[in-house]
């Protein structure tokens, strides 16, 4: 059999055209979300062709416990929504160590986002500065981008870490709020002038172009 070097290591043959299959075993063995261009690149197939084959890795992989995480324009597999109780068994009550400040101002960015710090502040109504400290140290949280206002603030959203780390495929995933926690929908921020309305229409920043392949 024939072999081919790249990189100081001899490859086997290919005998079969990239599979879902090969996809799967890619994403199982690398530690960390592979770019859509990454993986294309490494299965040697065109976007169209890695489009398919995502697809038909998502299908295969639905009622397993393990689902494809599809976030912006990375992948990566993590345990499925449903295996949640289980796996946070496992990691500890509640998925997390945090404290409950953190684990507060987490839920108002996770939906709210895009949102700032004095977006949450007017929410939670304490100083936000350790808890935004403490999730962006985890990586569950990051700054995507500047209001267009005075100081220019930055505003921030969930990470894929997020989504991996509370067994989400997509923010869309996120359960409904009930009580007083739904009130986290409806407040009208002054800090970034925006309704809750607009800030849903513009949607969440950080998954922005799932889908889509990179150039």
């Amino acid at each position: 059999m024939s072999t081919e070097k790249r990189a100081g290591l001899a490859l086997p043959e290919r005998t079969h055209p990239a599979t879902s299959a090969d996809l799967e075993a890619l994403l199982f063995v690398v530690d960390r979300p592979l770019t859509r261009r990454e993986a294309a690149k490494l299965l040697e197939v065109d976007r169209a062709t890695f489009d398919r084959l995502v697809a038909e890795l998502q299908a295969a992989l639905a009622g397993r416990g393990i689902t494809l995480l599809i976030h912006g324009d990375e992948l990566q597999l993590t345990s499925g929504p449903k295996q949640a109780r289980a796996v946070l068994a496992w990691i500890g009550t509640g998925g997390s160590d945090m404290t409950a400040a953190p684990l507060e101002t987490l839920t108002v960015i996770a939906y709210r986002q895009p949102v700032t710090k004095a977006g949450i502040e007017e929410i939670r109504g304490v100083d936000a500065d350790y808890a935004l400290r403490v999730l962006l140290e985890r990586g569950l949280v990051e700054e995507v981008d500047r209001l267009e206002t005075a100081g220019r603030p930055h505003r921030y959203a969930t990470t894929m870490e997020f989504l991996r780390k509370f067994g989400l495929s997509s923010l869309s995933d996120l359960p409904p709020l009930e009580g007083d926690a739904a009130s986290i929908l409806s407040i009208q921020l002054s800090s970034d002038g925006r309704s809750p309305a607009e800030s849903s229409e513009e949607g969440p920043t950080t998954p922005a172009g799932e889908g889509a392949l990179a150039d």
